[in-house]
């Protein structure tokens, strides 16, 4: 049975507020995709072809395990478990964060080196649009696992104290969940 004193949703409501606006302003980047596809099926189709559906699928593993890692942290210190284990789940969600940047950079790199940007036409428009406005929430979702990481390791987080480690894990979950519909509305779908 879940502890009384225990808050729901989790997290600091601040960091609700933003998680909210930040799904609603993809939503309605999502829909203007799904609209724009509608228009020109054939061309997003074509163009969708370009993209190598193995880089987005790794990604998307990563990033699923990464989420994992912070679960079991978070976990970890609400059990009173090892401290020094939910650290090394969060320095492991950060690696598996920087991995999933490292293979967007490779694949931005060789989409520019192919000629294809963001004026190529409407599918690379938001290929770019998306994915880099994807891409800087995982910046910051690192940054924020570091942080987190940080303060884990010093035993900042205990059983009864620890919102700041539940709101920077609801917006890695945030930043996840985003990548998981991303993926196959860009990769897969067609």
């Amino acid at each position: 049975m879940k502890n009384i004193k225990e808050k729901y949703p989790s997290g600091d409501f601040a960091v609700w507020i933003v998680i909210y606006i930040e799904l609603l302003t993809f939503g309605a980047l999502f829909v203007s995709y799904a609209y724009s596809r509608s228009q020109d099926v054939k061309l997003f189709n074509e163009s969708q072809l370009l993209l190598d559906t193995r880089l987005g699928f790794i990604n998307t593993l990563l990033l699923i395990s990464a989420s994992f890692f912070v679960v079991k942290a978070v976990e970890y210190i609400k059990s009173e478990k090892s401290k020094e284990i939910a650290s090394k789940f969060i320095l492991g969600a950060i690696f598996l964060g920087s991995l999933f940047l490292l293979i967007k950079i490779s694949e931005f790199a060789g989409k520019y080196a192919q000629g294809v940007n963001l004026s190529t036409n409407t599918f690379f428009m938001f290929y770019f649009v998306l994915t880099i406005f994807h891409f800087l929430h995982v910046v910051l979702g690192v940054i924020i696992l570091f942080n987190l990481y940080k303060k884990t390791k010093i035993g900042g987080y205990t059983k009864d104290s620890h919102i700041g480690l539940e709101s920077g894990a609801n917006y890695w979950h945030m930043v996840d969940l985003l990548w998981i519909v991303l993926f196959p509305l860009i990769y897969v779908m067609r």
